[in-house]
């Protein structure tokens, strides 16, 4: 892969064209000077900053729900480390109640939905998404694209289907995922019924983040990898589809990456979804990921556990995962969010490493 980088020319007599900011370019597949980098969970715990205002803000929801909480915690890590891409601070579950589906966040047990769809009956409770229930993100996202100007992009997020379904059915957080599995089996016309209804209102959700200022948004199927791929290719993938195919007739030119936890064997079929960009996780080998997604931008994807490592072994594993990558489409990340624990340093050490990465990089 060779790179050149391309400036855009203006018309004689207009100001100069501005370049996309690097991390939409390389999302694209254009030309980038060195590897744009962010971190997944870049703004958290790891950071004293936010623990000191979480102790004045103890519950997630408030700090997930108030405008200028949510633009304060999603600056952080912007002012500390300027990463080149600035991820709202928020929650896969935030969409949730907008369509009817009411959650707490138990600090011991993460995420409770009260009742589980399980049954045509359950179905009622679903509406369609009702964005004046998200006044805060549209607002957050329009200050944070104030505030962060042309330095870095402004990234939005969500869930996708079948991840927001394993909680809308299990009832929170599940290390088995036996009743969504044993749903696909036993009630499919329901599951699908719930699949269907959240990627209508996640394709919604897509646009109204990007209108107020994403440039870029992430897809997380965060839960993707528990399903073995024949069923994610009924499962999940339809509804990305719809997801994607509903952003790209409202908003084409907005890239868009999809993430999988654990996608390994998932791969070539994630590359198929019509995305621009997809997220490896640490344990795929980034040469080897990079060739099976074949022409889509890749993401990562640095073993989060290298940031416990002393600094010279970070910057080793940026430096491998940048020069596997090859020079064109490659936004440097981590294969997962950053590990609570993690010194804010070696952070740091990671971007620092990322912004002397001028390609070609030996």
């Amino acid at each position: 892969r060779r790179s050149t980088v391309v400036f855009a020319q203006a018309a004689p007599g207009e100001p100069p064209a501005k370049l996309e900011p690097i991390l939409v370019r390389a999302a694209k597949g254009l030309p980038t000077e060195r590897p744009p980098a962010w971190m997944m969970r870049q703004a958290g715990r790891y950071m004293q900053e936010y623990r000191d205002l979480a102790t004045k803000h103890p519950s997630f929801r408030k700090r997930s729900e108030t405008t200028d909480l949510i633009v304060e915690i999603t600056l952080q890590p912007w002012r500390a480390f300027q990463p080149d891409g600035v991820i709202l601070f928020s929650d896969i579950l935030t969409p949730l109640p907008a369509i009817g589906i009411p959650f707490e966040i138990d600090d011991y047990k993460g995420p409770v939905l009260e009742k589980p769809i399980r049954d045509a009956e359950g179905l009622k409770m679903i509406h369609k998404l009702d964005l004046g229930m998200l006044p805060f993100v549209g607002e957050s996202l329009k200050i944070l694209r104030h505030e962060v100007g042309d330095s870095a992009a402004v990234l939005g997020f969500v869930g996708s289907p079948w991840t927001l379904a394993t909680y809308i059915v299990e009832g929170g957080s599940s290390s088995t995922y036996k009743t969504i599995k044993s749903m696909t089996m036993t009630q499919p016309l329901v599951l699908k019924a719930i699949l269907e209804a959240v990627a209508d209102a996640i394709g919604e959700y897509v646009g109204f983040q990007i209108d107020a200022g994403a440039q870029c948004v992430q897809i997380f199927d965060s839960w993707g990898g528990q399903l073995p791929p024949h069923m994610w290719e009924e499962w999940s993938k339809p509804y990305i589809n719809i997801v994607v195919d509903k952003v790209r007739s409202t908003h084409p030119g907005v890239p868009l990456t999809l993430y999988a936890n654990g996608s390994g064997g998932l791969l070539e079929r994630m590359a198929t979804t019509g995305v621009d960009c997809i997220g490896l996780d640490w344990t795929i080998d980034m040469e080897d990921g990079r060739r099976r997604v074949g022409n889509k931008s890749v993401q990562g994807n640095v073993d989060p556990a290298v940031l416990f490592a002393p600094p010279e072994a970070v910057e080793k594993a940026v430096r491998d995962v940048v020069r596997k990558a090859g020079p064109t489409g490659h936004i440097l990340n981590l294969g997962h969010g950053v590990l609570v624990g993690t010194p804010e340093e070696n952070v740091k050490v990671f971007f620092d490493t990322a912004r002397k990465c001028v390609y070609p990089v030996e």
